[in-house]
């Protein structure tokens, strides 16, 4: 079993503010020192820390409180918050609702994946009851976990609740064990799911009955596949009455939307991934309806219905299972961050096409931002830019910028431009003369475009900008880079295309090196005799060079250049 931890830091705003997400850590002195410091510094009225533990089994967490404190006392107990919440349940029919059934189904998960069944197959079926009620310690430590949750809610007794949920629990499957033995639960075949729906249409039990017939109807299915396949079949001979069709579809549905809920069947569907990235994809396109091409029979069936816009509880449940990995801690692709970033982006694509019914533009924006959050923690980002070249520093930064979302994010991202930038090693490698002094600034100019073109707030983006602005005209005063064209022996023709072929091929930053350069563009633009010179210098062979194509193409250089038409064409000098 994988023991991937993290811990979870949350706090608790105002007397009775419910508890929110703050941060994630995977180091636990850091996640207990930032639940004191927010505290210490009243940004908060409680905080804990809980730790959770990955299964790689199970694709499930494990959860753990290990720290809290608050100035305010609302106070629960540890094994209150730790347990799910549960709805009180007074009758056997109780048991059978969806709160119920979704309580059940995270205290039995072990067990439903061990024997690849859902919670309405195992409510339903005699022989799936006997062998829970077997296990002992599982079967007691699910019913104390749920009457710990209510005893916190109630001045009930927990040993009295939990011998109210023993007895409750007993009935229940005591009336399973009996509709068994009279035979109120046929065991159909394929061709009796429509008579039998329209038999029992419109009965007070007919959905108990029905769901019985369908776990039978399962019990000998071969992984959980087959599974879906068989549920799926159903759905084309569901019977033409309203009721009766209701009933057949709505039974699927949910069977189908418990199987899709549980990690161990996802990973039996659709395969095993090489990291959560890959998992996701395949998550998504399936949520999408796209059918993989190595699917088999059910999983195909399955994208059929999806892209169909059938089965809607069972979408849902895809949906949900998407977003809850999206939230959480694991990394898409932990042995790379540009893989991560180019994973996130591809996934944030693909869902954009999901949105709609099933997810929610806010629901991705808070997922997105909230795993954003992790990427640009010290802990990961320090590590993606702590090997890299000065330059490749800023790179990776402007990528990661690129790749995620949320304002407070880049704030955070942009925190670690001014040790990048104002460090020596920055300096010293772009005045390197072991580099040719074009190549140094033209790729200063390169980081400064992807800058402008950046998320950043403007503040930021105008200062680190000027910064390397700045460092090019450093660079070009001590490589005398325009002094040296200015000195040419050549005519100001020839000079004025140098100029214009550095400022084209990005050699320039924008500010003071590019406005010099333009400010020598347009002195020789206005040497007298420029235009008729430059005509010569057009003509090929000895022919008379087209005057309108030859002007259209110096406006376009210009233009490229930073120097408008009109500008430029008040400047140049017949």
């Amino acid at each position: 079993m994988g023991r991937q931890v993290h811990f979870e830091v949350y706090r608790r705003v105002g007397a009775k503010g419910g508890w929110t997400l703050h941060d994630a850590r995977n180091d636990r002195d850091s996640a207990l020192k930032l639940a004191q410091e927010l505290m210490g510094a009243e940004k908060a009225t409680g905080v804990k820390v809980v730790k959770e533990t990955y299964n790689d089994d199970t694709g499930d967490f494990l959860s753990l409180k290990i720290f809290e404190e608050g100035h305010n006392s609302v106070k629960m107990a540890a094994a209150q918050e730790d347990a799910p919440h549960a709805l009180p349940c007074f009758k056997p029919d109780d048991l059978y609702s969806y709160h119920a059934r979704a309580t059940m189904t995270r205290l039995l998960s072990d067990f439903l994946a061990r024997n690849r069944i859902t919670i309405t197959e195992l409510i339903h079926r005699a022989d799936m009851l006997e062998k829970l009620e077997a296990t002992g310690t599982l079967y007691q430590h699910a019913i104390q976990k749920v009457a710990v949750a209510q005893a916190a809610n109630s001045t009930t007794p927990v040993q009295q609740i939990v011998k109210s949920l023993n007895e409750l629990s007993t009935k229940a499957m005591q009336k399973v064990y009996r509709d068994q033995r009279n035979g109120l639960f046929p065991n159909p075949g394929p061709e009796h799911i429509a008579p039998l729906a329209l038999k029992l249409a419109g009965s007070p039990d007919a959905s108990y009955l029905f769901n019985g017939a369908l776990a039978r109807y399962l019990a000998d299915t071969q992984g959980w596949d087959d599974k879906i396949s068989r549920l799926l079949n159903l759905m084309d001979m569901a019977p033409d009455g309203d009721v009766a069709k209701k009933l057949v579809l709505s039974a699927v549905d949910v069977i189908v939307a418990e199987v899709l809920a549980g990690s161990a069947a996802l990973h039996e569907l659709i395969g095993r991934s090489d990291n959560l990235a890959g998992a996701l994809d395949s998550l998504v396109s399936l949520l999408l309806g796209k059918t993989p091409l190595d699917a088999k029979s059910g999983l195909a069936a399955l994208t059929h219905h999806f892209a169909t816009d059938d089965l809607p509880e069972a979408r849902t449940a895809v949906a949900n299972r998407i977003l809850a990995e999206i939230k959480s801690n694991r990394r898409l692709c932990p042995d790379s961050m540009v893989d991560e970033l180019k994973s996130l982006r591809a996934i944030a694509n693909k869902l954009v096409m999901g949105i709609g019914k099933y997810l929610s533009h806010e629901d991705l924006v808070a997922g997105f931002t909230l795993r954003s959050k992790r990427l640009v923690a010290q802990e990961a980002l320090g590590q993606y830019i702590a090997e890299a070249a000065p330059d490749e520093k800023l790179e990776r930064i402007l990528f990661v910028e690129d790749n995620i979302i949320g304002n407070e994010n880049k704030r955070q991202l942009a925190g670690y431009l001014p040790a990048v930038l104002n460090s020596p090693s920055f300096d010293s490698h772009f005045h390197n003369p072991r580099t040719p002094l074009l190549s140094r600034l033209q790729r200063l100019a390169q980081l400064q475009q992807r800058m402008r073109r950046s998320g950043f707030i403007d503040v930021t983006r105008d200062e680190v900008c000027a910064k390397l602005d700045a460092l090019a005209v450093q660079m070009a005063a001590r490589g005398r880079l325009l002094e040296s064209i200015e000195a040419r022996a050549t005519s100001p023709v020839e000079k004025a295309q140098t100029l214009l072929r550095l400022a084209t091929t990005g050699i320039f930053t924008e500010g003071a090196l590019a406005g010099r350069a333009r400010e020598m563009i347009l002195g020789y633009l206005g040497t007298p005799g420029f235009l008729a010179g430059y005509m010569a210098t057009q003509g090929r062979d000895g022919e008379k060079p087209d005057n309108e194509k030859v002007m259209a193409n110096l406006m376009e250089m210009l233009g490229k250049a930073g120097i408008t038409t009109e500008t430029g064409l008040k400047s140049i000098a017949a």
